[in-house]
């Protein structure tokens, strides 16, 4: 299942020696496919295109070298669709309003702005009217567990943190913007956040290792004021839940009569754990490297020995194979490969499988899918694709909104149920149990359902008069 892109490559063609014709002979044997074509000189002696190429990455090269083989064909230079959506970066920052005479720039600079300063002075809880912050969430990494790429470093992670400032911006119309620690200190971490608290409104944890991310988050949950949310952990928790939610509507079961595997004890999968337990979840069993997690071992980290005790009330010892045995639902949040068509067969009927690991799954969906009633993955080729995109902009924008002090356990559990009511019985199948992230009343039902269990559970700073009042003034402006 490799990855695909799109290519253009420009061509200095020689008329005299090869034509066009050939170029894509070579192309499509190689196994790219051409999508577009375009003139971008014409010569006496030569003429230049541009040739857009569909094709997998494993065969990139190969493309190129069987290019380059033709008499009478130079590449002049390629590109790489995806490296340039990125050039330059994905983000940038606009003013709201225009400057355009002097009257303006003494409104929002000096003179002006000193008498917003010393407001701000006499009472710092204005800072979330009268700045950015009220919209504004910092997506934090040290760059040590960046998809599945691994330990590559604050430089090499910025990209995918500006990713996450569009999909903000694009999905809930929040302000965030990426910033990538050059450190993996947890303490420095704590520290770094906290001192540049004061200027956003919540603080996003991203693509930091377990088990640091654990105490990043706790700490800086207990000691700052805003909300601090890992997406990695809460955010694939919060999806994975509202899609079985749905899956278990669909084959007639009930969350305290299941029987779930868990494989994979890393921040998604403990904090999965967590929730589903939150959620009803009675029999579950958690399988990491060393086997099926069993409460009194020492298993040498704190995580794991912390969801051993919450977990596997049946004592089940063994590897994966022993503990899928009767299981309703496997959920991976791990690596490729782990899970076999022989463990498939061992489930009860009308199995449900989450086979979370990206690119890869724990199985390829292809072979498993005869073998199971309901199966979703982390990508976006296949049915069912659980993708954080759901969960955190609405999380953020309810927490934004009613100026919560921290994201509960109540606000992702009602997360999870609002994105799952979005399929409607009349929707739902097994190609279907969660809604398309560009499903239009994600955000709002997300943000409306945090908003509630925030005033519910006490941690909402304002009242739901304040914030209705804002979004009819917002509605009366467009």
């Amino acid at each position: 299942m490799s990855m695909t892109t799109t290519m253009i490559f420009r061509l200095e063609i020689n008329p005299a020696q090869a034509t066009f014709g050939e170029v894509a002979t070579a192309v499509n044997g190689a196994g790219g496919d051409i999508v577009a074509v375009d003139m971008i000189r014409a010569g006496k002696d030569t003429t230049i295109r541009d040739i857009t190429v569909h094709l997998n990455l494993d065969v990139h090269r190969r493309v190129a070298d069987s290019i380059r083989s033709l008499p009478g064909i130079r590449i002049v230079h390629e590109s790489d669709s995806t490296f340039l959506a990125h050039l330059g970066g994905k983000i940038q920052v606009m003013p709201k309003m225009p400057i355009k005479n002097r009257e303006d720039l003494s409104r929002v600079y000096t003179p002006g702005v000193a008498r917003v300063s010393l407001a701000i002075h006499d009472d710092p809880s204005k800072a979330f009217t009268l700045t950015a912050k009220r919209n504004t969430v910092a997506v934090v990494s040290d760059g040590s567990a960046v998809l599945g790429l691994g330990n590559i470093g604050p430089e090499a992670a910025m990209p995918v943190m500006e990713g996450k400032a569009v999909l903000f911006k694009q999905f809930a119309n929040v302000d965030a913007f990426p910033i990538c620690l050059k450190t993996q200190d947890p303490e420095e971490i704590i520290r770094t956040v906290k001192l540049l608290s004061p200027t956003f409104g919540g603080i996003n944890l991203e693509d930091i290792s377990s088990p640091r991310c654990f105490e990043i988050e706790r700490r800086l949950q207990e000691e700052l004021d805003i909300p601090v949310f890992h997406d990695d952990q809460h955010g694939t928790a919060v999806v994975i839940l509202a899609g079985l939610l749905n899956a278990l509507r669909l084959v007639g079961k009930s969350l305290d009569s299941i029987k779930v595997v868990v494989c994979g004890i890393g921040a998604a999968g403990a904090s999965c754990i967590d929730m589903l337990l939150a959620a009803g979840v009675r029999r579950l069993i958690a399988v990491d490297r060393c086997g099926a997690l069993v409460s009194g071992n020492d298993y040498g980290n704190p995580a794991l020995n912390r969801v051993a005790s919450l977990t596997n009330p049946e004592r089940v010892g063994g590897s994966l194979s022993d503990a899928i045995r009767g299981a309703d639902v496997f959920i991976g949040v791990s690596g490729p490969g782990v899970l076999k068509v022989q463990d498939l067969q061992q489930m009860a009927s009308d199995a449900i499988v989450f086979a979370m690991a990206n690119p890869e799954p724990e199985i390829d969906p292809e072979i498993a899918a005869p073998f199971v009633r309901v199966l979703a993955t982390g990508r976006s080729d296949y049915p069912n694709q659980i993708n954080n995109v759901l969960c955190f902009p609405g999380i953020f924008r309810g927490a934004l909104d009613c100026r919560a002090s921290l994201i509960n356990e109540e606000m992702k559990l009602a997360a999870a149920g609002a994105i799952a009511s979005i399929v409607t019985d009349n929707e739902l199948n097994d190609q279907y149990v969660i809604p398309s992230i560009f499903n239009e009343k994600v955000v709002a039902k997300v943000r409306d359902a945090v908003i509630q269990a925030a005033v519910r559970t006490g941690v909402a700073r304002r009242h739901s008069s304040e914030y209705q009042a804002e979004d009819e003034m917002a509605g009366a402006a467009r």
